[in-house]
């Protein structure tokens, strides 16, 4: 939970205590609107987490990690560690999102009605109502054929089946997505120029938003294509430098052999990797504490490590080291053995070269190290 979503759960319970509750029903006292108004607020942000975990339960189902779900100040997002691999998976993970929202918008206003028949109308089903009607404007505004939103994902999902290409089609919901945010921008502008401060500046900032993060998928659907069939071996550092998860920090930080900025941590069988130790990490192990701490108790485990193939496609391993907020993988081989590391640096120079080197002289789908030179 991002500290952002406090400034939504105040102004939706401002909304409702000073706003909406009490114009609908006058009479009571403050705390029971305020009391009622924070509830309902929880409950909006409770309808949040049930439409990100969606996303991410039949994303597991569909065999793609989940690395968290955070709410934040514009609504929730489930992070993804990787994509899904066809359409129609790509078509299950984000349709249940809104489909979610609707179902909660159905239960919500049932529930109103339900309580509205039996109690009367009141706060409670005041409160529900306004529930149901936020499920469905969230389950909407998500459908529209945007990136990033769920519509955009559909879209992106329907364009990729009929073209077969999946960067194409991330392009084409990127575009869609820049679209609308334009679109919004403009129309909060004008909100703003009617004199709706409010209004304006929240369509402007959803706005920003999108254009940005749509922004951000184009150029990541370019990347895809530029690196499409190029294997992890092609730009991993083979045979790297290795740390004994044993070795205490004052004789690594001795050695002139540990220059680098990252070394993988070997196990006990000294061969297989269990973490990966930064410079900057070692460094900030206290002096006094140097000659007493291993590595093993400030590196990264493996566990919170990208792990990847040398015949992994660089394509897939690049979101997957982004959504991990790392700047390095592990590349081991089928016996679990370290054969080398590939670090974001090593995925930008064969860019670089991939975008200038002759077509010739390009490695080709499935090629090995002989295709590069």
């Amino acid at each position: 939970m991002h500290w952002s979503i406090l400034v939504i759960f105040m102004l939706i319970g401002l909304g409702l205590a000073e706003g909406r509750l009490p114009d609908a029903y006058p009479g009571r006292s403050w705390w029971v609107y305020w009391l009622v108004g924070l509830l309902t607020a929880a409950l909006f942000f409770a309808s949040l987490l049930a439409h990100e975990l969606a996303h991410a339960v039949v994303a597991r189902r569909n065999k793609v990690a989940v690395d968290d779900i955070v709410l934040w100040l514009l609504g929730g997002v489930a992070r993804l560690r990787s994509e899904a691999s066809t359409p129609a998976a790509e078509l299950r993970i984000a349709g249940v999102g809104p489909l979610v929202s609707l179902a909660l918008a159905v239960g919500f206003a049932l529930a109103g009605w339900l309580v509205g028949t039996a109690a009367g109308p009141g706060l409670a089903s005041e409160a529900l109502m306004w529930l149901a009607v936020i499920n469905l404007l969230l389950a909407l505004f998500n459908s529209v054929p945007a990136a990033p939103l769920d519509g955009g994902r559909l879209l992106r999902a329907f364009l990729w089946w009929r073209t077969g290409d999946r960067a194409r089609a991330t392009a084409g919901a990127a575009a869609a997505g820049r679209g609308f945010g334009w679109f919004l921008l403009l129309f909060g502008l004008l909100l703003f120029a009617r004199g709706d401060v409010v209004g304006g500046l929240w369509l402007v900032m959803i706005a920003w938003f999108l254009i940005a993060a749509a922004t951000a998928e184009g150029q990541q659907a370019q990347l895809r294509a530029v690196l499409a069939g190029v294997p992890v071996r092609h730009a991993m550092t083979p045979s790297p430098v290795t740390v004994p998860a044993g070795l205490i920090i004052a004789a690594l930080l001795a050695d002139p052999r540990y220059r680098h900025s990252a070394f993988p941590v070997i196990g006990d069988d000294g061969r297989s990797p269990v973490g990966l130790l930064t410079l900057s990490a070692a460094g900030r192990v206290a002096e006094r504490q140097r000659e007493v701490t291993r590595v093993r108790e400030v590196m990264v485990p493996r566990s919170e490590v990208t792990v990847v193939g040398p015949d992994d496609q660089l394509a897939e391993v690049l979101p997957q080291m982004l959504a991990g907020g790392g700047q390095r993988a592990l590349v081991v081989d089928e016996s679990g053995s370290l054969v080398g590391i590939v670090a974001s640096s090593d995925i930008s120079r064969t860019v670089s070269w991939l975008m200038t080197a002759p077509a010739k002289g390009r490695p080709h789908r499935g090629g090995g190290p002989r295709d590069m030179p």
